[in-house]
C-alpha cells in the first residue's frame, strides 16, 4: 500500500517583535536574502514604532516550519492623510521578501485581508517581490530612482571620481573654513534636528519628531550615526546615516540657508564618502528620489546613475487614493504656507502631522 501524499501547507501569521527569538530570526532572515534592505529589518520596525507611535506588524508565511517569505509593515494612522499599511513607515525601502512566487503572493493576499481587518485602505509595497495583475494593485515603475556606487581606494580616488563641475564644487568646500564631527552623542544629535528641521521646513514640509531619529540613532547602534559640518562653530549641514550591507546610505539630511554659499552639503557628502570607507563600506547608497527633481538630477552630477524604483500600492474597493504627495497639486498650498511659517512655529505644528506621513 503505498503512503498517503502529504501536501506542504502555508501557515500565515504575524510574527511577535517582542519575542527576541522571533526579533532575531526574521533579522537572519532579511541579512540572508540577497535582496533585504535595511528598511526591512525588525530593528527599523521597531525603531519607527518607538519613534512615531505607528505600530509594527510582521507578516510571515511559513512552510513545514521555515521561514517562506516576510512582509514588514508600520500601521500608519493620520487624521489628515488617512490610514495605511507601508512597507515599510517612514522608509524608502521594503515589501515582501520571499523565497519562491507562491509564497510572495500568499503574503500580499494576506495583507490585503489584515488591512481590511484593520480598516486601512491603503498598502504601499515600496519595493520587494511585486503583486502580479491582483485587482486593486497600481505598480509603478517610474516615480521614484535609486542611486549608488561603489566607493573609490583612497581619499584622492574618491574626489577624482566625481565629475568635473561638481568636484569643482567640493574643491571649494574643501578650502572653507569647516569643521566635520562625527557621532551619536547629545550634541550631535541636537545640531542635527535643528539643522534638518530648518532644512524641510524651507522645502514646504513638516518635520518629524525627534523620538523618530532618537529610536534610531539608539536602536541601530554602530550602525548608524551623524555627520555634521559645522562654520565658526555652528552646524550648517547634517546627516543621519545607516549602514547596512557594506553600504552607507546619508538618510536625513539637510543644511541651513547659509549651507549653499560655504558648499557645505557638497563638503558632507564627500567627507561622508572617506567616512564609510574608513568603518569599511564598499558602497554609497544615495537613497531615491523623485525623478527629474532637483535632488535627481542633484545625484546625477555626482555621477550617480538614476535605477528606476517598482513600487506598488493598492487601495480598498470603495476607498479614495491615498494621497500624501507633498508635490501634488492638491498640496501645493499647503506646502507654500509651511515655506514661510516661523521655524518655532513649523517645528511645533510639524512633528504631529509627520507621525502620519508614514
Amino acid at each position: 500500500m503505498n503512503a498517503p501524499v502529504v501536501i506542504a501547507r502555508d501557515e500565515l501569521r504575524l510574527a511577535d517583535l517582542a519575542d527576541a527569538n522571533e526579533a532575531a530570526r526574521l533579522e537572519g532572515f532579511v541579512a540572508e536574502h540577497a535582496e533585504g534592505t535595511v528598511f526591512q529589518r525588525p530593528v527599523w520596525l521597531q525603531a519607527v514604532a518607538a519613534g512615531t507611535g505607528n505600530p509594527a506588524l510582521a507578516l510571515v508565511c511559513e512552510r513545514r516550519g521555515e521561514l517562506r517569505a516576510f512582509l514588514p509593515l508600520s500601521e500608519v494612522h493620520s487624521p489628515v492623510f488617512g490610514r495605511l499599511l507601508a512597507s515599510t513607515g517612514f522608509a524608502v525601502g521594503g515589501g515582501v521578501l520571499a523565497h519562491d512566487d507562491d509564497a510572495a503572493r500568499a503574503v500580499i493576499l494576506a495583507a490585503e485581508e489584515l488591512a481590511q481587518r484593520r480598516s486601512c485602505p491603503t498598502i504601499e509595497l515600496r519595493g520587494g517581490a511585486m503583486p502580479e495583475d491582483r485587482a486593486g494593485w497600481h505598480v509603478q515603475a517610474q516615480s521614484h530612482c535609486g542611486f549608488a556606487w561603489d566607493l573609490a581606494e583612497d581619499d584622492e580616488a574618491q574626489l577624482l571620481a566625481i565629475p568635473r563641475k561638481q568636484r569643482a564644487e567640493v574643491r571649494k568646500g574643501l578650502k572653507t573654513d569647516l569643521t566635520i564631527d562625527v557621532g551619536s552623542a547629545r550634541e550631535d544629535r541636537d545640531a542635527h534636528y535643528a539643522v534638518y528641521a530648518e532644512s524641510v521646513r524651507n522645502l514646504g514640509t513638516p518635520v518629524f519628531p525627534r523620538s523618530l531619529f532618537e529610536a534610531v540613532l539608539d536602536r541601530f547602534g554602530d550602525n548608524a550615526d551623524i555627520l555634521t559640518v559645522r562654520h565658526q562653530g555652528e552646524p550648517v549641514a547634517s546627516v543621519l546615516s545607516l549602514y547596512h550591507g557594506g553600504a552607507v546610505m546619508p538618510y536625513w539630511g539637510g543644511g541651513t540657508w547659509d549651507a549653499r554659499r560655504l558648499r557645505a552639503n557638497d563638503r558632507m557628502y564627500y567627507e561622508l564618502m572617506l567616512h564609510a570607507r574608513q568603518r569599511g563600506c564598499t558602497s554609497f547608497d544615495f537613497g531615491r528620489s523623485k525623478t527629474e527633481s532637483g535632488a535627481y538630477f542633484f545625484k546625477k552630477n555626482w555621477g550617480f546613475e538614476p535605477d528606476p524604483l517598482t513600487y506598488a500600492s493598492w487601495t480598498a474597493p470603495g476607498a479614495q487614493e491615498r494621497d500624501a504627495n507633498p508635490n501634488s497639486a492638491k498640496h501645493a498650498l499647503q506646502v507654500a504656507v509651511w515655506q514661510r511659517l516661523p521655524l518655532g512655529l513649523a517645528n511645533r505644528l510639524g512633528p504631529p502631522i509627520a507621525r502620519g506621513l508614514g
